[in-house]
């Protein structure tokens, strides 16, 4: 086992964890470690191995690499005492000790069954971007956006660049809510202007509200997606595509810190003022602290890593604008918050656990998300709960169970 020391570890190397890198540096010896090849996490995530992100390139220029390690590929499973985590490389295990922790493991999309979800070109609308980064020729192929949240614009317009033909962004919310939340954007002008542009490049694609996927249906020959059956305003019409990217928000990824014991409140890191989390020496930044976009995620990161390295005047002078962006990601949550039809999308034979292959009928036969582990495995797959979990908090209401280590699925020989 590899064994590194430092003075602060910061697990995450997206927008919260480059952030609070840049400032922790100039004080202390700093460790950064990702689990993707490149820095720029989901957000920011590198195309065909290049980071295109203006911003991303500029946090990265300012990281003094004679002061931060970087150590990518590096998916951290589990701790080994207080002050030391554990992570899996290609190269082995790695033993990470620390005397300051900043958690900033961002956030991944949340998927909900529907009949079909799991076919073949049905695809989280991040996940279906972060392929045509990797190089999918998506030129020519027809999709349908759908779910809820910016990010549909965001991947629509990035498929639209890409020479994908977008037939439809179907947005759940309401028009009701989502004009609500365009006239709060007067106090964030950049964010107004963001938006104009991006509606602007979207011209010509229908953009509908109170629209939702019911479900996906394949080609008898070939069994991939041939159609998606889409429901607004009490009418069911069929949109013949490629390609479904489908995502219903984020979901925050609070694994780690939980398995630390750190306290969560209402889905979410509990932090203070100087994101210091219930523990000593761990600070949270980013999505796990909140859905909050990435101007937020950047300041919390300069605030963790300004805090963590003994410089709390120069944290306080971010506070101000922190509160301002998280108002608007409070503004955001709301609007975007998922309406109760999508709770009655999965019938009796649609699977909820994609790991373990369990169906909507199976855990209708359960009280909570413990009984449904123990007697039918749903979340006891690989992605240890990540997908069903949200999922089923939000159908049957179920509380998250514990968390319990390896975090990500580990190599016998590195356990």
């Amino acid at each position: 086992m590899n064994r590194i020391s430092t003075d602060i570890l910061i697990v995450g190397g997206g927008a919260a964890g480059l952030s609070a890198a840049v400032e922790a540096s100039a004080k202390a010896k700093v460790t950064n470690v990702d689990d993707n090849p490149n820095l720029g996490g989901q957000i920011w995530r590198a195309e065909l191995g290049k980071v295109k992100s203006s911003e991303a390139k500029h946090l990265i220029e300012q990281i003094d690499v004679g002061k931060v390690q970087i150590i990518n590929n590096a998916q951290v499973f589990g701790s080994n005492g207080v002050d030391k985590l554990l992570a899996e490389t290609t190269d082995g295990n790695l033993e990470l000790r620390f005397e300051k922790l900043i958690i900033a493991t961002g956030a991944r999309e949340r998927f909900l069954p529907f009949p079909g979800w799991t076919l073949p070109n049905v695809l989280g609308g991040g996940g279906l971007q972060a392929l045509v980064k990797g190089g999918l020729n998506i030129d020519g192929k027809r999709v349908v956006v759908a779910g809820t949240g910016p990010l549909l614009l965001a991947v629509a317009d990035y498929l639209n660049a890409k020479g994908a033909e977008v037939l439809l962004i179907a947005e759940q919310t309401s028009a009701a809510k989502l004009r609500r939340f365009a006239r709060g954007l007067w106090r964030q002008p950049a964010k107004m202007i963001e938006a104009a542009a991006l509606r602007a490049r979207l011209v010509g694609i229908p953009y509908k509200t109170d629209c939702w996927v019911t479900s996906a249906d394949v080609s008898s020959s070939s069994r991939v997606l041939r159609s998606v059956s889409v429901f607004r305003n009490g009418i069911t019409r069929t949109v013949e595509c490629d390609y479904l990217a489908c995502g219903f928000h984020l979901v925050p990824n609070i694994e780690l810190a939980s398995l630390l014991g750190a306290r969560i409140e209402n889905g979410f890191v509990a932090v203070d003022e100087f994101q210091h989390t219930s523990l000593e020496n761990v600070y949270c930044a980013g999505e796990p602290t909140g859905i909050a976009g990435v101007e937020s995620s950047l300041i919390e990161g300069k605030i963790a890593g300004l805090a963590g390295s003994g410089q709390p005047d120069s944290a306080r002078s971010h506070f101000a604008a922190r509160d301002k962006v998280r108002r608007f990601g409070e503004a955001l949550n709301k609007a975007f918050g998922l309406r109760s039809e999508l709770k009655t999308l999965a019938e009796a034979d649609t699977i909820v656990c994609r790991c373990e292959d369990v169906k909507y009928k199976q855990l209708s036969e359960y009280g909570n998300s413990r009984e449904a582990k123990l007697q039918a495995r749903c979340g006891m797959g690989s992605c240890q709960g990540r997908v069903c979990g949200p999922a089923t908090e939000f159908i049957f209401g179920w509380k998250p169970g514990s968390v319990r280590p390896p975090i990500f699925p580990v190599k016998l020989k590195n356990l």
